[in-house]
């Protein structure tokens, strides 16, 4: 058993509240254990400059850390500026998101996705994907509703989650501290068709094996699978 009394094979307790925002076209406030993750998506006023006149659309993401989302208080990047960990982190979003969409579908429309940590403890760019697609899901579906697209331009859903090697064993979903010790870590990012998306694995210390990222792909690809599931529930109900 870990720290928190989960197998290695077992995911935090996970909820997605949806209509969290009432001025966003989608919104949902994930929880992932003690990660919390507010995710806004919003209508575009415009397509960037390098996809106007191509008749195709575009989904992008930022991402950011209130100031105390962690134990210790850090500075908004508003006023010492962006860091690269937040660039590569909201990059990462959007090319996850938009591996759920086809954009040829959407038109000239663009869809931004704002991902803000309220409280972290492990995995916020992995629960801000999940929670994520469920604000671009809301969104797209009431741009068809109200007209500004004439088709919902979603191909499937995607979802995100973190494993690794603590202590030895290959486990599901870290948390903070487990994340800081694990030999191993990495994110896997895997749409509900099961489509591979993204990998990001690195060894802290010896490498691993073929044969230990094998078992760590089977860990995702289960914790992916229940949040596809639990993200078709949660967009169901908010019919």
């Amino acid at each position: 058993m870990r720290a928190d009394n989960r197998k290695a094979n077992e995911m935090r307790p996970v909820t997605l509240t949806t209509h969290v925002n009432r001025y966003a076209e989608g919104s949902c406030l994930i929880k992932c254990g003690d990660t919390h993750v507010l995710c806004t998506a919003s209508l575009e006023e415009r397509v960037p400059a390098w996809v106007k006149g191509t008749g195709t659309g575009w989904v992008t993401a930022e991402y950011g850390m209130l100031p105390r989302a962690t134990g210790t208080r850090t500075d908004r990047e508003a006023k010492k500026g962006q860091t690269g960990r937040t660039h590569e982190i909201q990059r990462l979003i959007g090319r996850a998101l938009r591996a759920a969409v086809d954009l040829k579908a959407m038109g000239e429309v663009a869809i931004k996705v704002d991902c803000d940590v309220l409280q972290a403890d492990g995995g916020t760019r992995t629960a801000s994907i999940t929670g994520g697609f469920v604000a671009l899901a809301l969104a797209c579906r009431k741009l068809v509703e109200t007209g500004v697209l004439t088709k919902n331009p979603l191909t499937t859903t995607v979802a995100a989650v973190s494993c690794g090697i603590c202590g030895g064993e290959a486990v599901l979903d870290l948390n903070y501290e487990e994340d800081s010790h694990a030999g191993t870590d990495a994110n896997f990012v895997i749409t509900g068709k099961g489509g591979l998306v993204e990998i990001q694995g690195t060894a802290e210390g010896a490498p691993f094996s073929e044969a230990e990222f094998l078992t760590l792909l089977e860990l995702a690809k289960k914790g992916t699978g229940e949040l596809a599931r639990l993200q078709q529930q949660v967009l169901e109900a908010a019919l």
